[in-house]
């Protein structure tokens, strides 16, 4: 519930209960995977070999800030303004 309130992000009880029901079966899971021996076993990020297959990063022209602010809600001064979303604290 306290990491909820930190990402401020409402949960009912119900939803509290599934989720600690969820995380339960999550950390068992971990247990049992903790009985194997994979001291042999190499660290990978994949079972598969995987290559890279982004596109390659090219410079493009970008939008004049004119077609940018067109499509914006708010805009003040040639930039977009947005809701402030943290607090003073």
């Amino acid at each position: 519930m306290h990491v909820a309130k930190l990402a401020r992000v409402g949960l009912s009880e119900a939803d509290v209960t599934k989720f600690q029901q969820q995380l339960s079966q999550i950390l068992e899971h971990f247990e049992v995977l903790q009985r194997f021996d994979t001291a042999g076993v190499p660290p990978t990020t994949h079972s598969l070999p995987l290559q890279n297959v982004m596109a390659a990063d090219e410079p493009l022209p970008s939008l004049s800030p004119d077609k940018v602010l067109a499509n914006a809600p708010l805009s003040q001064d040639g930039l977009l303004k947005v809701r402030a979303v943290l607090d003073d604290a």
